[in-house]
């Protein structure tokens, strides 16, 4: 597949088929409205990236040299993984882990190849599925927890928090930040009708967020909505455009506070806000709680250079590990422990070196950066490493830097003076 740089420094596919192009960018779509449903096994979502693959490799789709250090990355995690599994992949859940394990590195070069080409249209198509599946999500939770669904209140909500079509609220909140920042982008900057249009699913969004109860969930979407405007107001190209986006953050601000002061009055609702919101939670304390089990582990990950297997912290402390990157020395032993924080760290470290690149995907950019930002952090206190939303940014962000590397490449070339070498 041949691009050119337009007018408007754009890259633009030339030798596609019209149908083929809207056939893949139609997949991009379908994979972006599939991956809040993900309760049943297989999932839509896995079922639409592995259909969306196929359809891209038979149509055309490049393993570009750049991608080399990201494809040695998950290689060596997941072999890391596979080997620390050895001693326990007779239990089918340590066989499944590993099996989705190599998948997600799957999906995460699948996206980077997918969107390092006709980036726009593609980032825009995945854009707009994401939302449509997080409004999917979102509603089918808001039903669940307000005994709108008949039936519904079991299956879409657990211990008394909204779920959706996850397995856990968690998940489920942290899933929604990303498509809410792209309905926050909209209301910020696009005209009346598509803002309002935003207006009404970030709302919708926020309260299914409020309504999962997850701390980190709520501190993730104030924390990077904050960080994405800021963004938006250093790299915007007028003073207008920067009075605009704080007027209306401002506005959203005051607009959230009476949302969240109205839920409030309801009994039900304050009574888990408070205990959702305390800090002192009985599983966070003491020599085996969330800090103490991360210190502890940090130290057996010192003595086991092939971890102890996935899995199988349970079996050593009263949970989980809640902590990615604790996760993978113990799942996987140093290799894992290495490669992962690498991996993910300098996604993020590269991630800054294009912020400011007027690309014409740069306010998606800024969105995904900053969902992403927020899920890294939220590593350190959760197990984040099988979230098919995570893998799939992290894939988005490798595609882009390759796009933007060539979009400044083609606008380079067609900048410079002609006849000069």
């Amino acid at each position: 597949m041949a691009y050119a740089a337009t007018a408007g420094g754009s890259l633009s596919l030339t030798t596609a088929a019209p149908g083929v192009l809207a056939l893949q960018r139609a997949m991009v779509w379908l994979v972006g409205a599939s991956c809040a449903i993900v309760f049943i096994e297989p999932s839509p979502y896995e079922l639409s990236t592995l259909g969306a693959s196929l359809i891209f490799f038979a149509t055309g789709l490049r393993m570009r040299l750049v991608f080399v250090p990201l494809l040695l990355a998950l290689f060596l995690l997941n072999v890391g993984y596979t080997i620390g599994a050895i001693p326990v992949l007779d239990k089918s859940e340590v066989a499944n882990w590993i099996a989705t394990s190599w998948y997600m590195a799957v999906t995460v070069i699948f996206f980077a190849m997918v969107l390092s080409e006709d980036t726009e249209a593609r980032l825009d198509m995945l854009r707009r599925g994401v939302v449509v599946s997080a409004m999917i999500a979102a509603l089918a939770a808001l039903g669940g927890y307000f005994n709108l669904v008949p039936g519904g209140h079991d299956l879409l909500t657990l211990y008394d928090r909204a779920r959706g079509t996850f397995k856990d609220p968690n998940v489920f909140g942290a899933f929604l930040i990303l498509p809410a920042l792209f309905c926050l982008q909209s209301i910020v900057s696009d005209k009346f009708g598509k803002s309002f249009r935003n207006t009404i699913a970030f709302g919708i969004m926020s309260l299914a967020i409020l309504l999962a109860f997850s701390r980190a969930a709520w501190g993730g979407l104030v924390l990077t909505s904050f960080f994405m405007l800021a963004l938006m107001v250093v790299t915007s190209r007028s003073q207008a455009q920067r009075s605009r986006i704080i007027v209306m953050a401002l506005v959203a601000v005051i607009l959230a506070a009476a949302l969240v002061a109205v839920l409030l009055s309801f009994d039900s609702i304050a009574d888990m806000f408070k205990q959702r919101a305390s800090f002192d939670q009985s599983y966070d304390e003491g020599r085996f709680g969330r800090f103490g089990r991360h210190i502890l582990g940090a130290g057996m990950a010192l003595d086991l250079p092939f971890g102890i297997g996935p899995l199988q912290f349970r079996n050593y402390f009263p949970e989980d590990t809640h902590n990615s990157y604790l996760n993978a020395f113990m799942s996987g032993g140093w290799i894992s422990g290495i490669c992962y924080p690498a991996l993910v760290f300098v996604t993020a470290l590269t991630g800054f070196r294009y912020i400011a690149v007027r690309t014409p995907w740069q306010r998606t950019y800024l969105a995904i950066f900053s969902a992403y930002l927020g899920t890294v952090g939220e590593s350190f206190i959760i197990d984040t490493d099988h979230w098919r939303h995570f893998w799939m940014m992290l894939g988005a962000m490798w595609g882009m830097y390759v796009a933007t590397e060539r979009w400044k490449a083609a606008n380079a070339v067609s900048a410079a003076p002609a006849g000069a070498s």
